[in-house]
């Protein structure tokens, strides 16, 4: 199966910027969809964006476009959220999912593997 590891988390200024990564583990990721959901405390967990095995294309949720993007790079087993312009509203726990085939990309039910999770913490 597939591992992922979130890392890149942190405290930020908002209006800063930060770049989340995720590192997967074993030689079939490049087949995978990749995503990013973020759950606040309190909050349901819900659907940043994401991107297509090929890194193709891309998705974001209206509360990210334009100020994050998602990208991949298959020959490291990682994707990327970088993230700028950042809100208070933005602070979260962020997941990084991967599924074979995805039909709703944002249903949390779509995705067969979940990373960890990392930390991200903007202060106003």
């Amino acid at each position: 199966q597939v591992q992922l590891v979130e890392s890149g988390g942190g405290l930020v200024q908002a209006g800063g910027s930060l770049r989340l990564s995720c590192a997967a583990s074993g030689r079939t990721f490049s087949s995978y969809s990749m995503a990013w959901f973020r759950q606040a405390p309190g909050k349901e967990r819900e659907y940043v964006g994401g991107i297509s095995w090929s890194g193709g294309r891309t998705y974001y949720a209206d509360t990210a476009k334009g100020r994050f993007t998602i990208s991949r790079d298959n020959a490291r087993n990682t994707v990327y959220l970088q993230m700028n312009s950042l809100k208070p509203e933005d602070a979260a726990v962020y997941y990084c999912a991967a599924a074979k085939k995805v039909v709703v990309p944002t249903s949390l039910g779509a995705y067969d593997y979940w990373g960890q999770g990392t930390q991200v913490t903007v202060s106003s």
